[in-house]
């Protein structure tokens, strides 16, 4: 197993965070657009209101489990870089080039696709603005690119700020629903039925619900790839991280029991847009106005959040010599100025071409393939590296990192067998990716070499 050493860098990053900066990236990276969306989805294959609650609470015990079991990684291995980082320590060079890749194309191409909701949510407000979608995508790219830019100050109080916010609407929203008498009961129309047997039929119904809902809690590793800029990562990481968890988790049992509350069952299964259908009940003819504002304030903290994971990576990548050196570049501020412009540039071409399929469906295979190389590093470096100090210890070790693997592992069947085009794809550019990993590290070998402080 090779192990490039660190190469010079020039600035370095602010050991300035805590556990408010922590708990709002948290938040800001999981609690996207997806909680206006996914509840129809999922009421669509249940007959009753508690299948619903225990789904949602059943998927925000799998992530607090995953938060567990990434926070003993975060806290052997404290470096800028997140998923990369331990898999580089677990599997060599070439299993960390490929996760840190693969790791920063999920968060360039979420920051495109996020841009260009924000416009189309933009545009829906104002529709003076319905044909110029990409120039707005790109302008508020731009805004929170400067934002970042600036410094890790701005970047972390434009995060804290937009967090809590966001969190103000959303109970905003659910505070309000629950002011109207409850809507009529009623069965809902769209509830999984055909063919199959009894077993099988809720058993389909099972899995395609827990899959909404572990997308709509993805974004709660977030606060990991800050762990070296923390000002006590021992002590705040595992506050942030669970305090992000729960508080997301609480958000999203909250707006399904208010669509549940104001909705007829009927009307919210299988609903595109449940979080509009009850703003307009809520507000009558405002409620389109007023979804869309809320709809903007929740996407734009998610975007400044991946603009600062993002170019984490790639600093992290860039110091271990597993990128240009110039990714590892950090400005006056703290920020890492060349990758963070690095990955604005590449969800801006993103934003261009103006194609989400393809990359939406590759970005899933990726998310699960990374997420399992965690679990797995996790594995390895219990049996491997017992000596490693451990300042925190995963839950139930070794069930919790052992059913994440499986759970994830079916989830990555499941993708592969739904569509096999973009799995081949995803395979295709995982082989590909060898290459260009022998090619980089030719052309770092020839620089100077120095340990950080960090390590």
């Amino acid at each position: 197993m090779a192990i490039a050493s660190p190469i010079r860098t020039s600035g370095h990053l602010f050991r300035i965070l805590g556990v408010g900066f922590g708990v709002a990236v948290s938040v800001g990276a999981t609690v996207g657009s997806g909680i206006l969306r996914t509840p129809g989805e999922i009421v669509a294959h249940w007959g009753s209101s508690w299948p619903i609650f225990a789904l949602w609470l059943l998927g925000g015990l799998y992530t607090l489990l995953s938060c567990s079991a990434l926070l003993e990684l975060g806290m052997m291995f404290p470096n800028a870089g997140g998923w990369y980082v331990y898999s580089r320590r677990t599997f060599g060079d070439y299993g960390g080039f490929l996760v840190g890749c693969c790791d920063w194309m999920i968060e360039a191409i979420a920051t495109a696709y996020l841009a260009i909701t924000l416009a189309e949510f933009a545009a829906g407000l104002q529709p003076v603005l319905a044909g110029r979608v990409r120039v707005v995508a790109l302008t508020s790219l731009g805004i929170f690119g400067l934002l970042n830019w600036l410094g890790l100050r701005a970047g972390s109080r434009t995060q804290e700020l937009t967090s809590l916010v966001k969190v103000l609407a959303l109970v905003a929203l659910v505070l309000a629903c629950f002011r109207l008498p409850a809507a009529a009961r009623s069965a809902p129309s769209a509830v999984l039925s055909n063919s199959l047997g009894q077993k099988e039929s809720l058993l389909l119904a099972f899995v395609l619900s827990m899959q909404a809902v572990i997308i709509t809690y993805d974004g709660w590793y977030a606060p990991i790839y800050f762990t070296e800029e923390d000002k006590n990562p021992d002590k705040n990481m595992p506050r942030s991280m669970i305090g992000g968890v729960v508080s997301s988790a609480v958000i999203f049992v909250l707006m399904n029991a208010a669509l549940l509350h104001i909705l007829p069952m009927g009307q919210l299964a299988g609903s595109q847009a449940p979080a509009a259908d009850a703003a307009m009940v809520v507000f009558g003819s405002f409620g389109k106005e007023i979804i869309f504002v809320i709809s903007i304030i929740t996407v734009v903290s998610t975007i400044n959040a991946t603009l600062l994971m993002g170019p984490r990576i790639l600093f992290g990548m860039g110091r271990d010599g597993l990128a240009p050196r110039w990714a590892a570049s950090v400005n006056a501020g703290g920020t890492p100025s060349a990758a963070l412009l690095l990955t604005i540039l590449t969800s801006s071409v993103l934003i261009l071409t103006g194609s989400f399929e393809t990359l939406i469906a590759i970005a899933s295979f990726f998310m699960l393939a990374v997420h399992m190389s965690g679990f797995s590093a996790l594995l390895v470096l219990r049996r491997r590296r017992p000596d490693l100090p451990r300042p925190y210890k995963v839950w139930f070790y070794p069930w919790t990192p052992l059913a994440l693997l499986v759970v994830s592992g079916v989830f990555f069947v499941l993708f592969v067998i739904a569509d096999p085009r973009h799995s081949l794809v995803t395979v295709l550019l995982i082989g590909l990716s060898y290459p260009v990993y022998v090619l980089v590290k030719r052309r770092t070998q020839r620089h100077s070499i120095i340990t950080p402080a960090s390590q």
